[in-house]
């Protein structure tokens, strides 16, 4: 696929989500705006190590969630169901680190965590240590919606997976060979066979490629989901924030607050960042913009933990603040607007 081809894609992607909005039927008078906003993921992301045809995928990438996500909204579906679908489109593209494009682990194989919650019952499903689920957001739905529990991993996750007639995928389905890339030089590095300057190549940078998105809907209802293939080159059955519910993944229409992080995980989780902001909004009744600019800028600043969150109110208004040289991320606001970001 040329860069010119990926270009005119992302033009034309965003041109049919504007033009949708301006002739879809205007909502009715009860019914509240809509929001959507994606990230995928944060870390040490320059432009100056970017080539033009990276970052013409990224941006299709991101593109491609957010029209997909806020096309549901439009017409009238659920933010759950919003947001569900457009992790699933990141999960499927190799560019991002869920799905298709996760990172290795120490052993060379590939562990999937991803959870999702709805804010106006609090209902929420979350799983991880997944194999061979081809969208782990998907299952993470299922859980929530037709199982009495919270968190399923590893081996009883997919059987509950096959069970509701998810098909699985060979964990090889997973590899790609820019994340394998990665791997070897973090495997050869750890063996002492490549020196430790060979972190500064730019196929290993430090990226938190975790995807999320969060959404509001017509009937005033917020979600929130994410997904992610974890850190690169992780240990013994290690899981982060992204499918604990309250660190990296939270939702409620009564604090009117939805939040998906990506970054270190081990800082949201002893934080409990996602739940934090959303509990500031609905306590101190601070701005979804001052709560998440505090926790991310401030609190987790102060101890050494980078990484990133986009968070919406139940008014739509959209903050993506990160503490890190980048992060993937956009947003179609409350007017349709469509933006997508990539640098600081």
């Amino acid at each position: 696929m040329s860069y010119r081809y990926l270009c005119l894609l992302a033009a034309g992607l965003l041109s049919t989500t504007m033009a949708s909005a301006q002739t879809s039927a205007p909502p009715s008078a009860t019914s509240s705006p809509i929001a959507f906003a994606i990230h995928g993921g944060a870390g040490t992301i320059l432009k100056s190590r970017m080539t033009p045809e990276g970052e013409a995928h990224i941006r299709a990438g991101l593109t491609e969630a957010l029209t997909t996500g806020y096309a549901i909204l439009q017409r009238g579906g659920s933010a759950v169901d919003a947001v569900e679908a457009a992790i699933r489109v990141l999960e499927d593209s190799p560019y991002f680190n869920a799905g298709k494009g996760a990172v290795a682990t120490s052993a060379g194989t590939f562990e999937l965590d991803a959870a999702i919650m709805d804010g106006s019952t609090l209902q929420a499903g979350s799983v991880a240590g997944l194999k061979h689920i081809k969208n782990p957001i998907s299952l993470a739905k299922l859980v929530m919606q037709h199982s009495p529990h919270v968190m399923m991993i590893g081996d009883g996750a997919e059987v509950f997976a096959m069970s509701q007639g998810i098909d699985t995928v060979p964990n090889s389905y997973f590899r790609t060979e820019t994340r394998w890339h990665q791997y070897e030089h973090m495997r050869d590095s750890v063996a002492g066979t490549l020196p430790k300057s060979s972190y500064n190549d730019p196929a290993i940078e430090k990226k938190y490629g975790t995807v999320g998105a969060v959404a509001l809907d017509r009937e005033g209802h917020l979600a929130a989901g994410t997904s992610t293939g974890g850190t690169a080159f992780k240990r013994w059955g290690r899981v982060g924030d992204s499918p604990i519910i309250g660190a990296g993944t939270y939702a409620s229409n009564a604090s009117g607050c939805a939040v998906s992080a990506t970054g270190t995980g081990e800082y949201f989780i002893r934080n409990v960042v996602a739940a934090d902001i959303c509990k500031r909004v609905e306590y101190l009744h601070e701005s979804i913009d001052s709560a998440a600019t505090y926790v991310v800028m401030r609190k987790l600043v102060a101890q050494h933990g980078d990484g990133g969150v986009i968070a919406m109110d139940s008014r739509g208004h959209v903050v993506q603040p990160f503490n890190t040289e980048g992060m993937y991320r956009g947003y179609i606001d409350a007017n349709g607007k469509p933006v997508a970001e990539l640098y600081k």
